[in-house]
């Protein structure tokens, strides 16, 4: 049997935290007039990013899709052609969606990549209210070319080999680490 204090005290006890903040002022954000910047490390949208030439960093491996636990991502890859070429590896992804209907934006898509193509930029607003604008393709999520940089396919700029992009050899002369390999890579 319960005492006459559990019977009497208990519940006002209990609505305590809701009497105290009852009357006090209200805070709340401004959101939409002003945004909080994010953390330098915020996993937001994805990127989808290009060597300093143009050419894209996604070579159609589909480690990423795979990587995926939501099953968000999905990537179809395709040759390379020696006059007009997407990425400088043998292939390229021909096809690539991001369902941010599924994403958890968790990082694992990004971790798997060997190329370092996809990274996740600070945009948070991934709201919308059609589900089909929520289905990101590959023009979506590719970044935009800036000054010096040429729309693919294209012939490679950088080198004469796949491996002078990877290593950060520009233009026949070899840089290793020291110098500044990935200098000038767009990220």
């Amino acid at each position: 049997m319960p005492s006459i204090k559990e019977q009497l005290w208990d519940p006002v006890a209990g609505f305590g935290v809701t009497f105290r903040t009852m009357f006090k002022r209200v805070v709340t954000e401004t959101y939409p007039y002003d945004r909080k910047p994010t953390a330098p490390r915020f996993h937001g949208r994805h990127q989808l990013n290009r060597w300093p030439d143009g050419l894209e960093k996604c070579i159609g491996c589909e480690l990423c899709a795979w990587a995926c636990p939501a099953d968000a991502i999905y990537v179809e890859g395709a040759d390379n052609t020696d006059g007009g070429r997407y990425s400088p590896g043998e292939r390229y992804g021909r096809v690539y969606q991001i369902n941010y209907l599924r994403c958890i934006l968790c990082g694992l898509c990004i971790e798997a990549c060997p190329t370092r193509a996809l990274t996740m930029t600070n945009e948070y607003e991934l709201a919308d209210d059609n589900r089909a604008d929520l289905i990101y393709e590959k023009s979506d999520l590719l970044a935009p070319l800036l000054p010096g940089m040429e729309q693919p396919p294209h012939p490679m700029r950088l080198g004469d080999r796949e491996v002078d992009y990877y290593r950060g050899a520009g233009r026949g002369r070899r840089r290793g680490p020291e110098e500044g390999a990935n200098e000038g890579a767009t990220q």
